[in-house]
């Protein structure tokens, strides 16, 4: 990696003399001698705050200024995660040179399919893309070519790759990030919301062209090519539906028996009903920790019931017949119609293979050792160099044949890109041959 101020330098020679550097903040004190060299607060985006598109009008401008803008579209999406069921986008933003910064309510405007033509096949500049692009396809924002800064980062290898991080470290511009866990779902969204928003698509550019200058320096520009590529693959692919959610609720290790793991069960799909009819995150329905406490202590009336645990808000006690009756539905179960366990796809915990198979278990130990070498050697994220699920997966039951063809192809069935292969194969393949006994 190569020191900060070169970097900084050449993302501020990319920008034109012509557009005007964002807002920062004034010195408290005018008599007061600023430190220098030092990062430069972002206040306000250097066109100031946008209000948000909300009529086909404003629309049907923004696509012809877009359409006639030039080079990358920095995007970002803002959800309510926390306050809502669903995912979905409740603001979009947008910047592009010539077309300036949009903001773009989506729920008035939820077909954004004209914008997408507009686009065209232009760079997206997304950070953490596999964050938003679902939302985005949702209101019809597909990319045909994206750069994602944080996955580049990751790649450069950059300890820290959030993007006020980054745009510390690269552009010397501090941003603030105490709206990101805001309800963005409510209406009107403050001034300082809207600011907020917009400066995260202000500084996407510059930082992608930083970004890519250091991928280049060290060699990384294909692999970052071929992982952004997957990205836009991946988010074609409809979303995966789990046979049976309800196991994920927290804690729910500690319930015993297949009776209360049933009344887990029932209060989990009483929830979720309840939580899709409001459009409210499931957890503020119900937390997770109530529903433990009632499949331990399984109470039978209101008054038992209202004694637990995250039982005692006001909302969740109007709901208690809801939960009585899910809980007497799973006490009148028949004994057939309890969970199971279920099967098992792929391999168990690591912590159980030195029990279960202990050959398995020394050869994933070698293959993590490979993995960490490679990735030391090369400044990357183990993780980024290949998924830790592939790893186990090809540890558990390599092929019958071990070369590096075989190898290769497992691991391109369960999605390595080339650029993964060519640095881990032969290595991770010896990895996988029986040790010779001494």
């Amino acid at each position: 990696m190569t020191d900060e101020p070169p970097l900084r330098r050449r993302a501020a020679e990319s920008r034109t003399a012509d557009v005007p550097p964002p807002a920062v903040a004034e010195p408290a004190d005018a008599g007061t001698e600023q430190p220098t060299g030092g990062p430069v607060p972002l206040t306000a985006p250097r066109d100031g705050t946008p209000q948000p598109v909300a009529t086909p009008a404003e629309l049907d401008e923004v696509v012809a200024r877009f359409a006639a803008g030039t080079g990358p579209v920095a995007l970002d999406a803002e959800r309510a995660s926390g306050y809502r069921y669903s995912q979905r986008a409740y603001l979009v933003q947008l910047r592009r040179e010539g077309a300036g910064t949009t903001l773009i309510d989506p729920l008035p405007l939820p077909d954004l399919t004209a914008l997408d033509e507009a686009i065209g096949d232009a760079e997206w500049v997304l950070h953490a893309a596999s964050q938003d692009l679902a939302c985005l396809a949702e209101v019809g924002l597909r990319p045909r070519r994206l750069f994602d800064t944080e996955l580049a980062a990751r790649l450069a290898g950059f300890e820290r790759v959030g993007l006020a991080a980054l745009t510390e470290q690269l552009l010397g511009y501090t941003l603030e990030k105490h709206h990101s866990a805001a309800d963005w779902s409510s209406r009107p969204l403050p001034e300082s919301w809207l600011t907020y928003a917009a400066l995260d698509v202000e500084m996407l550019v510059d930082l992608r062209d930083a970004l890519d200058a250091e991928l280049q320096t060290q060699g990384k520009s294909a692999w970052a090519a071929e992982e952004f590529a997957a990205l836009i693959t991946w988010a074609t692919r409809p979303p995966r539906v789990r046979a049976e959610p309800w196991r994920r609720t927290s804690g729910i290790h500690r319930v015993r028996g297949a009776r209360a793991q049933a009344r887990v069960r029932a209060l989990w799909y009483a929830r979720d009903q309840i939580a899709v009819r409001r459009d409210a995150a499931p957890g503020r329905v119900l937390p997770d920790s109530a529903i433990i406490a009632a499949a331990e202590l399984d109470p039978k009336d209101e008054k038992t019931l209202l004694t637990l645990p995250g039982f005692g808000g006001r909302s969740v006690r109007r709901l208690a017949r809801s939960w009585l009756t899910a809980l007497d539905e799973a006490r009148q179960l028949a004994d057939d119609a309890l969970p199971v366990t279920p099967t098992v796809e792929g391999p168990p915990p690591p912590h159980r293979w030195a029990e279960r198979d202990p050959v398995a278990a020394g050869r994933l130990t070698r293959c993590r050792e490979v993995v960490v070498r490679v990735a030391g050697e090369h400044r990357l994220p183990p993780e980024n160099l290949i998924t830790p699920d592939s790893v186990r997966r090809l540890a558990w039951q390599p092929p019958d044949e071990i070369t590096v063809d075989t190898v290769t192809e497992v691991l391109r069935g369960y999605g390595a890109r080339q650029w993964q292969l060519s640095l881990l194969l032969p290595a991770l393949a010896e990895a996988l041959l029986p040790v010779p006994r001494a």
